[in-house]
């Protein structure tokens, strides 16, 4: 339960703000049509999250518990400064038009979260707590809290949220949760 939780509410509070969120914005106001756009995103982050997810568990097969610990504990502590840093949004992004409403948002998300913060997230807590599916399933459940508002409301809520804040609380999160690793919190699950 708790990597499901921990891993919901981390990335929730990464994707405010990010570039994914924000070309969530931009497919709304440009299709006008957020049932398709909703969908898209959650089928790309399924299968971008079952990848990384997938990855995070493999790579704790090759290498040693006490090792492991160290990679994660910098990883989260990384992730912590990454998520201060501001994403920048490139319109090509959202190019795939030709492809329709759900097939657009399901490439443009798809390629927009490889290599993202949350992708990298995804990785590190599958890897972190042994758990493929409350991961990715926590990590997705992430993304829809953070997109689907973006999709319903769009320019409504855009520069109401405090995405400074918001960033700098994930970013605790990731740093006490890196600190934890580092100290030997995760022994408990096998390092």
């Amino acid at each position: 339960m708790d990597a499901f939780l921990i891993s919901t509410g981390v990335v929730a509070l990464a994707e405010i703000g990010d570039k994914t969120q924000l070309l969530a914005f931009i497919l709304a106001a440009k299709f006008r049509k957020p049932i398709p756009i909703i969908l898209g995103v959650l089928v790309s982050t399924i299968a971008n999250h079952a990848f990384a997810g997938a990855l995070g568990a493999w790579i704790t097969s090759l290498v040693s518990p006490d090792t492991m610990r160290w990679v994660l504990g910098v990883s989260f502590i990384g992730m912590a400064i990454w998520t201060l840093i501001p994403d920048k949004f490139d319109e090509s992004e959202a190019r795939f038009a030709r492809f329709g409403v759900f097939g657009t948002t399901v490439i443009a998300f798809f390629l927009a979260e490889m290599g993202d913060k949350t992708q990298v997230a995804t990785v590190a807590l599958a890897a972190q707590y042994h758990a493929f599916v409350p991961v990715v399933a926590g990590t997705t459940l992430g993304m829809m809290i953070a997109n689907v508002p973006a999709v319903l409301l769009g320019d409504r809520i855009a520069n109401k949220i405090p995405v400074r804040i918001v960033h700098a609380i994930a970013a605790l999160i990731f740093a006490i949760i890196g600190v934890a690793t580092l100290l030997g919190a995760g022994k408990s699950v096998g390092f």
